[in-house]
């Protein structure tokens, strides 16, 4: 017999729960293990703590099981009976917190991005956490990553124009983790580089349903506004031919860009005007899933192409400037095991063979690594690299830095790279 149409996920009595896209992974916590539920887009700061009980429960939130199905799965796996009640309870526990798809989360994302959009900047999301909010209490952090033994150095001079520096992939992994990486870079950035433009790749967290995100509006810091070279902007999504601002709500709350406009502010605010292009991009990861290379996709052909035309057609000078990580390992990430001293070895000799890629300037090489064991890394800095060796058309670069965060159960790695 048919059932007759479903309703959807989230919407009152909905019997088809559908957790959406959102990052799942083991907390411990006072002796106990829990599913931390997270969302990377920023629609809910909540973060969510299951008991791992409830993980064959969640699973079953794809849109697909009613909720009579999930108590046959769970009696068929575990041969224990849950009351229908108790997954509802579950259901509208996740639905409030924006955990589900439906009309709950698209009226909850609808406000938020609209809030964005209406919005003359993009705001500061992560100062006051990630980095403080006060001018002064940034710059004395930003001072530090400069400090030996860890830190490259102080500045020497701004601006000099021996052996340019016309790109830099840089981390975008925490401040308080990998705060002297950044410094390695940007030092030579700062003291390199006349670039007046910065277009800076970023990588989307939360993908996206196309391949870039442009936006026009400037980041704010706490060191004043990093305004955005709007004319740039325009010319660049122009000749893209797409809509590159169709997805410009992802801006709103990702850190790979806020991250390196902060940093770029810190350099050259009243010491020199600079503007920004803000680029977020998600097209590597897909193109691995689809067994196809990146270039297979018009939409980044025709981007590549149209970047190339908008920095010749500019009158500028132009640099770039990649926000991106390497490898991210261990529990949190979707492994089974912790990363051991042994691993995390193996782990920095296979990302020391993806920098002699990107060194030399390959982007093909570099695709081809990643694809070789299917990012098993989970490389998150795929895409704005790729499109960084392909803008600098084979450049060679120069590793300043390589680190890995020091946690005994998962790894995150990280370079900067000056071309």
């Amino acid at each position: 017999m048919s059932r007759g149409p479903r309703p959807a996920a989230g919407a009152p009595g909905a019997r088809l729960p559908r957790l959406r896209g959102v990052e799942a992974f083991p907390v411990d916590h006072e002796g106990e293990r829990f599913l931390a539920l997270r969302d990377p887009a920023g629609y809910t700061p909540s973060v969510v703590m299951l008991p791992m009980a409830l993980l064959e429960i969640v699973s079953l939130f794809d849109g697909a099981h009613d909720v009579a199905e999930i108590q046959q799965a769970v009696l068929r796996q575990r041969g224990e009976h849950v009351d229908a009640a108790r997954i509802d309870e579950l259901v509208q526990a996740l639905d409030q917190h924006g955990f589900l798809e439906g009309p709950r989360f698209e009226a909850r994302r609808a406000e938020v991005d609209g809030a964005f959009l209406g919005a003359t900047v993009r705001p500061a999301s992560h100062a006051g956490g990630a980095y403080p909010a006060d001018a002064a209490a940034l710059r004395t952090m930003f001072d530090g990553f400069f400090a030996p033994p860890h830190g490259p150095g102080a500045i020497d001079g701004i601006g000099a124009t021996s052996s340019p520096v016309r790109a830099l992939i840089a981390p975008h992994i925490d401040f308080h983790r990998g705060g002297p990486a950044y410094a390695w870079g940007y030092r030579d950035l700062a003291e390199r580089c006349d670039a007046d433009v910065f277009v800076i790749f970023g990588t989307c967290h939360a993908g996206m349903p196309h391949p870039f995100a442009l936006t026009r509006k400037p980041y704010e810091t706490p060191l004043g506004p990093a305004p955005v070279d709007v004319d740039f902007v325009e010319a660049l999504a122009a000749r893209a031919r797409q809509d590159c601002f169709a997805a410009e709500a992802a801006h709103r709350n990702e850190h790979s860009i806020e991250f390196q406009a902060v940093f770029l502010r810190y350099l050259f605010a009243g010491r020199r005007e600079v503007r920004i292009v803000p680029v977020l991009t998600s097209f590597v990861h897909e193109a691995l899933a689809s067994g196809r290379r990146p270039e297979a996709d018009r939409r980044v052909t025709r981007f590549l192409d149209a970047l190339g035309e908008t920095v010749a057609a500019s009158g500028r000078r132009v640099a770039f400037v990649a926000g991106a990580d390497l490898a991210h390992v261990g529990p949190r990430f979707g492994d089974a095991d912790p990363v051991s001293p042994q691993e995390a070895e193996r782990l920095a000799a296979a990302d020391r063979a993806t920098l002699a890629a990107i060194t030399a300037g390959d982007a093909d090489a570099f695709f081809d690594d990643a694809a070789r064991d299917g990012d098993a890394r989970r490389i998150c800095g795929l895409s704005p690299i790729w499109l960084l060796l392909r803008a600098t058309g084979g450049a060679r670069g120069v590793l300043r830095h390589y680190g890995q965060t020091p946690d005994s159960q998962c790894v995150v790695t990280f370079a900067s790279v000056v071309f």
